[in-house]
């Protein structure tokens, strides 16, 4: 039994939204109260070996494309990922690991994680056009703000492309992050006047990628869900009413300690089973 107390720090609620991001968006969809954790509450929590392996993975891939088509090899990713850490690791991740060899370790795991990108996709033969794109767009009265992992032509039209350095979950628990990525799509049809043809999540520990059409008609649904969220979101500020909605994903959650649903009547949080 957890006895942390769940009430999170003092914050000063907004009025409204401001901007919206497409995790964000996601969050509210999957659980209300993982939403007001997140973007209201604004908790922090500290850091995981994930959660640094991921970032610094993904600034690796991001320079990778900076090369010429010939230098994008495994060992030219790996010496990146090494870069990127050195850059990452005192602002973003500092005391994350207690000794040198707990750190060694995870290097070599996450190069072992690297290893599998080659395995489902071959740099030298793409030329993205764009990648880390920071879109801010506007959209009736909702701004959606995010940033985009990847954008490449492909022979048949725009594709949209996430990172994941995670495990692939079942594909009906990818949805969440599909959800996202059609929102990046809205966002680019927003902008440049193109709906892009694809969307796809590329897991790279297994490695696993899943990948889904996108058609006009899909992202005009995909904007009227998220005005629907935008308003529900609004509504759920002014009566500061965000509910939590338990589920088979709460077992991942990092806010569980907090989490209502999860509270004994001596008011300690009980752990998910």
């Amino acid at each position: 039994m957890t006895t942390t107390d769940p009430t999170p720090a003092e914050t000063t609620p907004p009025a409204s939204l401001e901007t919206l991001s497409p995790s964000r968006a996601s969050d509210f969809k999957v659980c209300p109260q993982l939403f007001k954790f997140k973007a209201i509450d604004k908790i922090e929590v500290p850091p995981t070996v994930y959660q640094a392996r991921g970032t610094t993975a993904h600034l690796a891939l991001q320079w990778l494309f900076d090369l010429s088509a010939k230098k994008r090899t495994p060992e030219t990713l790996y010496e990146l990922f090494r870069k990127a850490w050195v850059e990452l690791r005192n602002d973003e991740f500092p005391d994350l690991f207690e000794n040198t060899e707990d750190e060694r370790a995870w290097g070599m795991e996450s190069l072992g994680v690297l290893a599998n990108y080659f395995l489902i996709e071959d740099p030298t033969k793409l030329e993205p056009l764009d990648r880390e794109l920071d879109m801010t767009e506007d959209l009736g009265e909702m701004t959606i703000r995010g940033i985009l992992d990847r954008m490449e032509e492909e022979p048949d039209g725009l594709v949209i492309t996430d990172y994941k350095t995670g495990k692939a979950p079942p594909e009906q628990y990818a949805i969440p992050a599909f959800f996202a990525l059609k929102i990046y799509a809205l966002l680019i049809r927003q902008r440049i006047g193109r709906t892009p043809v694809r969307l796809k999540l590329m897991y790279l520990n297994g490695p696993t990628v899943y990948q889904i059409p996108v058609t006009d008609a899909q992202l005009d649904a995909t904007q009227r869900k998220l005005e629907a969220l935008w308003d529900a979101i609004n509504r759920a500020i002014v009566k500061n009413d965000f509910p939590p909605r338990p589920g088979k994903l709460c077992g991942w959650c990092s806010f569980q300690d907090r989490c209502p649903a999860f509270a004994t009547e001596s008011g300690d949080v009980a752990a998910a089973s």
